[in-house]
């Protein structure tokens, strides 16, 4: 028997859905909210109902039934560290996400509203590898100051599917793989994948790694102290240096890559460099995760929207093709990965993970 699904990824001013029947999408569509929408509501749990309505208006102007789904799945949000894996929302994780344990985020709506609308049609919910999936070894946490340990928020979500993705296709258990999984999007993370866990990242959240279009990455530690003690920024605008305002946006105002090639294309000796730059950082993370496991690497998967750039994959393969051998699952299929985590549940070929 088939299963129908409905598909739930809020983001700060979108909520996108998805309607899936197995892993085929019936339709999908991107609702998007005006500032003015979202700033009557003073916290993002706020938005909850109103996020609710506008998605089940929509199902509505389809002609679809509601009481037709099987499951419904939400984009995990900030939750406590937990392992990876396709979550039942209970009502510890709904508290959870409620109060946004490790911050307020859009993607916490993802679980409430799935399991909101799955009591109310009485079918069950879940969410799939949010961002706080953390998986590492104990030695990947030092950092070198006991105050600080290494964490792990990325892109877990579309690291874990390329990786099952290229699994499958290989016809091997991803838990019997070693690979390098490159998401290069807003943000860059680089996860070292053995033994179906990512035992180390390069977090894209505050700061490691590669810097990206909008974020700095790891900056030089002393240096950043003396600015954030110079009296000349706030904390407030520190932290967007860090996220938001740095990577290509601080170098270049810009955080399309596509505009950042054109202008590099056209000449502009700014853009080339910083291009290569960053480029030359994502190959030194994909070395250093090489090191991680020990050089024994199967594969090396690149993925995220700058995936798409033949350029960048030519100068990443160039430079890291010697440690194993270079696959491209360019983009981000969100929705579908969602969809795949429930059906691996509801299919049997996975337990639901304990909150």
């Amino acid at each position: 028997m088939s299963i129908k699904s409905l598909i739930i990824n809020p983001g700060s001013t979108s909520t996108k859905i998805g309607v899936f029947e197995d892993e085929n999408l019936l339709f999908e569509e991107t609702l998007r909210h005006s500032t003015e929408e979202i700033s009557r509501y003073e916290t993002i749990f706020d938005q909850k109902d109103f996020r609710k309505q506008i998605i089940t208006d929509l199902l509505v102007s389809k002609n679809f039934d509601l009481k037709s789904l099987n499951v419904v799945v939400g984009r995990g949000g900030m939750l406590k560290p937990i392992p990876g894996g396709t979550y039942a929302v209970t009502d510890d994780l709904l508290a959870d996400l409620r109060v946004g344990v490790q911050g307020q985020h859009a993607s916490n709506l993802g679980g409430i509203l799935a399991r909101e609308i799955g009591d109310s049609i009485g079918v069950p919910a879940y969410i799939v590898d949010p961002v706080v999936v953390d998986e590492l070894m104990p030695i990947a946490r030092y950092s070198g100051m006991p105050e600080i340990p290494r964490g792990s928020i990325f892109h877990a979500l579309n690291q874990k599917a390329v990786a099952k993705r290229y699994a499958r296709e290989i016809g091997k258990a991803y838990e019997s793989l070693r690979l390098i999984v490159v998401h290069m999007g807003g943000g860059v993370s680089v996860g070292a994948h053995e033994g179906g866990r990512v035992v180390d990242v390069f977090s894209a959240f505050d700061g490691d790694g590669a810097f990206s279009p909008e974020r700095a990455g790891g900056v030089p530690c002393g240096a950043l102290v003396k600015l954030c003690y110079s009296g000349k920024y706030t904390e407030k605008e520190i932290y967007g240096k860090l996220i938001g305002k740095g990577g290509f946006n601080a170098y270049l105002g810009t955080n399309d890559m596509r505009d950042v090639t054109k202008r590099a294309n056209e000449g502009d000796e700014k853009a080339a460099e910083a291009k290569q730059a960053f480029l030359l950082q994502v190959a030194k993370d994909i070395g250093a995760m090489a090191c991680v496991l020990n050089g024994k690497v199967d594969q090396i998967i690149l993925t995220g929207g700058i995936a798409y750039g033949q350029d960048v994959c030519d100068v990443l393969k160039e430079r890291t093709g010697w440690i194993a051998p270079v696959t491209v699952y360019a983009g981000e299929d969100e929705l579908l990965a969602l969809a795949q985590g429930a059906l691996r549940v509801m299919n049997g070929e996975e337990k639901a993970m304990e909150y």
